[in-house]
């Protein structure tokens, strides 16, 4: 006989997470998986992988992380406009781009990479920024050579002869409507679930010990997160690949993104 799934209201779901957060020490489930903690949680709640079933709320997730991890959460992926232009590959890459480490190795010796991960509060090493120009709604990434750190003089030698030293031209951006839009289509309402970990004889165990239920994104917080340095823009592209552009963000700051945040342990 198929096991009837299970279907929570939201007061029983918040019962269910107080009982697991008042167990021991749980081991994970996924040996060697860094997403564990999640499948773990999901195995104790009896549903599935990223299905959360409360009634009517189709806009709920459940969310892990790690307490006290450096890792960085991938939001979601967008590419930046003008969208005539795939300025990627096109302009950051050829012009602004750098040998590859595994160029005449794994690749062929003329394999480029741009691999950046940039905030609003301060600029990379090699002069790249998130601004937000809150007059013309846009995030635009900015250029400035004078940032860049000595190291890569050689390099600013090479954007000097293909692209000048001037400001980006024309400069990547996000509209803030096309980006609300987009990050408020994935940032659902969520459970919020955090967990201390320990090792024990090469097996990994967690505890659930923060619960939060967190409701209505909120852009405006967004913007503040990206101008702390709490979230980032992450380019990771090669001549061969574009992986793809990334809002990521640094882990705890997840409750800055919505608009009601509450703790329930």
């Amino acid at each position: 006989m198929a096991k009837k799934p299970v279907i929570y209201t939201k007061p029983a779901l918040i019962a269910k997470l107080k009982e697991i957060a008042a167990m021991d020490w749980i081991p994970n489930a996924r040996r060697g998986n860094a997403g564990g903690i999640g499948n773990t949680l999901e195995d104790l709640l009896g549903i599935k992988e990223n299905n959360l079933p409360i009634p009517n709320a189709a806009e709920w997730e459940l969310k892990t992380q790690r307490i006290n991890t450096t890792s960085l959460t991938t939001l979601f992926h967008t590419e930046p406009s003008p969208r005539a232009v795939k300025f990627v590959p096109q302009v950051l890459l050829p012009l602004y781009g750098w040998p590859h480490g595994e160029a005449d190795k794994k690749y062929g010796k003329n394999e480029m990479s741009f691999r950046q991960t940039i905030h609003g509060q301060s600029r990379s090493d090699r002069g790249f920024k998130v601004v937000i120009n809150r007059k013309e709604k846009k995030i635009l990434i900015s250029f400035d050579a004078k940032s860049v750190d000595p190291r890569h003089r050689d390099w600013l030698k090479l954007v000097k002869k293909r692209a000048g030293l001037g400001e980006l031209d024309p400069q990547p951006y996000w509209g803030f409507d096309d980006l609300e839009h987009k990050a408020g289509t994935k940032l659902l309402n969520a459970f919020y679930v955090q967990a201390d970990v320990k090792m024990e004889r090469k097996k990994e165990y967690c505890k659930y010990t923060k619960v939060m239920m967190l409701q209505k994104f909120n852009f405006d917080g967004f913007l503040k997160a990206l101008e702390e340095g709490k979230v980032l823009v992450d380019f990771d592209a090669r001549t061969g690949h574009n992986h793809g552009t990334k809002f990521r963000m640094r882990q705890d700051c997840l409750p800055m993104l919505y608009e009601k945040v509450t703790t329930i342990l």
